[in-house]
């Protein structure tokens, strides 16, 4: 099995697995939730052209400490994308708002990420990012399968917002899975 497959497997595995010991721990009074899926890479949504091939595997933990607002809550989220093909990969820390209903939820958020990205020349089907630094821009729709199994549509953008030139940011968009604690 090649290895992104392997590794998609195992994400799989570790994401919807129920983990009955750790939830009955003191675990689930930090880690609310972990997520993780399969995105296409680098689309061209809202960022400029499609760039670098591959795919994205997805990885995320949703803090346990939240913040009730509008109906929902503000926790923090740490995560990582790993492209394969050798593309941009980046870590993220965001703050992210999660409104949940009993068949349907959906999320947003706000952070900053790094990446591996070259700065200033499109190299060897690399996008230039400008930064290492950017922002990170989540935005998720999904269904709640079970009490604690959900899946959804994911999108992340990362941009520079201007401040780095050049600016074309970066778009994926995917399938997630997620297993609350």
């Amino acid at each position: 099995m090649p290895l992104g497959l392997r590794g998609l497997a195992a994400l799989t595995v570790f994401t919807v697995m129920p983990v009955s010991a750790f939830a009955q721990s003191s675990l689930s009074a930090v880690i609310y939730e972990v997520r993780g899926g399969v995105l296409a890479h680098d689309l061209h949504i809202v960022a400029a052209n499609h760039y670098e091939p591959g795919v994205s595997l997805n990885a995320e933990v949703a803090f346990a400490p939240s913040l009730a607002l509008w109906g929902g809550a503000i926790r923090p989220v740490l995560g990582g994308t790993v492209t394969t093909d050798g593309g941009t990969s980046w870590g993220y820390l965001d703050v992210r708002w999660e409104y949940s209903g009993s068949l349907f939820f959906f999320g947003i958020g706000l952070g900053g990420s790094v990446n591996n990205a070259p700065l200033t020349a499109n190299t060897d089907s690399r996008k230039a990012l400008g930064s290492n630094v950017l922002f990170h821009i989540p935005l998720e729709v999904g269904l709640q399968i079970t009490p604690d199994n959900r899946i959804s549509a994911y999108y992340e953008h990362s941009s520079s917002a201007f401040l780095a030139t050049p600016n074309p940011g970066m778009d994926n968009l995917g399938v997630r899975l997620a297993h609350r604690f």
